[in-house]
């Protein structure tokens, strides 16, 4: 039988406490701040315990957050090398915090109040995190309570599906306009580093990132195809990669030069390393007077290119390896000439 009480707390912030009773279970017990949302907890939990499913009579009282934790890392994490450094710190994070709690006492509200915490705290002291930072360290939770439900199967729910995420800023745009392109390529062209001006052409006109072009190797190129395939990118996927026009005769010109101690196309002083640009890129970003600018900007230059150039945003997404749309929403409007031209044919066609 369940019986709801209603709490006003100090401040006065409404909440309504829960308490199931059953002869012959243990006292279910949850808060919630509104009173429909008790009392549909209370009808599912007295049905699910009746059937004998209720996972808070059995597992996840048995195993805390901490141990769900340390199992996921040692078993998942290994399968996911490029994310489990950051996902393993943002993990022992929340295991710092409420590891101690059973899996039954970690409810939505815990986590908002972690969630807080995180908002309000310091990167290295100085810097405010970022609400992008703190949506990373939910999506960590958040897998590994999914792991909790689909394979240790401690819980029947995941706690995060009534967690809000904080809001992130718009993705930053920043592109190069026709006299920045013109004299930043005139820099690199001059700079002392003989990789300056290959790599950043093959970004600017690829879309490709940083590390993937750093880390292409001979093997992955193809010069008669004009392609490369790149093994390792962002989302874990394989992608081709076309390469035409003049960053293919860049490309061709390096070849007749590549080091025969190294398969990778910008080999560093340690051939299996890919070299180090970023004093040579500052220089060249200060001799062409360019300021704001990092080299990922050079990603969103070609985005911008391929949109004012009438490529569609499910193109554009193709091109630079988003599986979805969402991403590349931010060129919308510099393809509006392009839509433009697409709704002027078809009502055309309809009306002549």
């Amino acid at each position: 039988m369940a019986n709801i009480e209603k709490r006003i707390s100090e401040n006065g912030d409404v909440s309504y406490r829960v308490k199931v009773r059953i002869k012959g279970y243990p006292t279910q017990s949850a808060t919630f701040e509104r009173k429909t949302d008790a009392n549909t907890w209370a009808a599912s939990t007295e049905s699910a315990i009746k059937e004998g499913r209720h996972f808070k009579t059995a597992e996840s009282k048995r195993h805390t957050l901490g141990e769900l934790i340390d199992s996921y890392i040692k078993v998942e994490l290994p399968k996911k090398p490029k994310n489990a450094k950051n996902q393993e710190t943002q993990l022992l994070w929340w295991k710092s915090e409420i590891g101690e709690y059973s899996l039954a006492e970690v409810t939505p509200n815990l986590i908002v109040e972690c969630k807080d915490k995180l908002l309000a705290g310091l990167v290295r002291n100085t810097t405010p995190r970022s609400p992008a930072t703190v949506v990373r360290y939910l999506a960590a939770l958040s897998v590994c309570f999914t792991y909790g439900v689909n394979t240790k199967q401690w819980i029947d729910d995941s706690p995060m599906r009534k967690v809000t995420k904080p809001t992130e800023p718009r993705g930053r745009v920043r592109f190069l306009s026709k006299d920045e392109r013109t004299n930043l390529l005139a820099a690199c062209k001059n700079s002392t580093n003989p990789y300056l001006y290959a790599v950043t052409v093959l970004a600017l006109s690829t879309g490709a990132r940083q590390g993937e072009v750093m880390n292409l190797t001979w093997d992955d190129v193809d010069l008669n195809r004009g392609r490369a395939i790149l093994h390792e990118t962002k989302n874990g996927e394989r992608r081709a990669l076309p390469i035409t026009g003049h960053a293919l005769e860049v490309l061709k010109e390096l070849n007749k030069i590549r080091r025969i101690d190294s398969k990778l196309l910008f080999a560093g002083t340690n051939p299996n390393k890919p070299a180090e640009l970023r004093s040579p890129w500052l220089s060249a970003l200060k001799a062409a007077g360019i300021e704001n600018f990092k080299f990922h900007d050079l990603r969103h230059s070609a985005a911008s290119e391929l949109a004012m150039n009438g490529a569609t945003l499910a193109e554009i997404a193709e091109i630079l390896g988003h599986k979805t749309l969402a991403m590349v929403q931010r060129y919308a409007h510099l393809s509006e000439g392009h839509t433009t031209g697409v709704v002027e044919r078809m009502n055309k066609k309809i009306f002549g």
